[in-house]
């Protein structure tokens, strides 16, 4: 299976955001508006849809409109990606890049 390390790591400074972190663990729980969302930091609007911006563009974060407002979710084709993207790197496998290329002492 070939990586696209340069998408993951896209994604992993997308997350290295503390903010966006909680962003993510608040959606974890589910859809939420971004009023919602602006009750939970110390930041105005337009930061809120800033951080939004830089995680639907990785496409961690989804976004659907309901007259005024916007309403945010986790991807969840995309963070069952990333996770396994991220199981993959970390775990010693049959696949693994070092064995495919002698870097790893056997």
């Amino acid at each position: 299976m070939k990586l696209d390390y340069e998408l993951y790591a896209k994604i992993f400074k997308s997350l290295s955001d503390q903010s966006r972190l909680k962003i993510i663990d608040i959606l974890s729980c589910g859809e939420k508006c971004a009023c919602d969302l602006l009750e939970d930091f110390d930041f105005t609007q337009p930061t809120l849809s800033h951080h939004m911006k830089v995680l639907m563009d990785c496409k961690i974060v989804k976004c659907r409109k309901e007259g005024i407002w916007s309403y945010y979710s986790l991807d969840k084709n995309s963070t069952d990606k990333l996770e396994l993207f991220l199981m993959n790197i970390i775990t010693d496998t049959e696949d693994c890049i070092c064995k495919n290329s002698n870097q790893c002492e056997i």
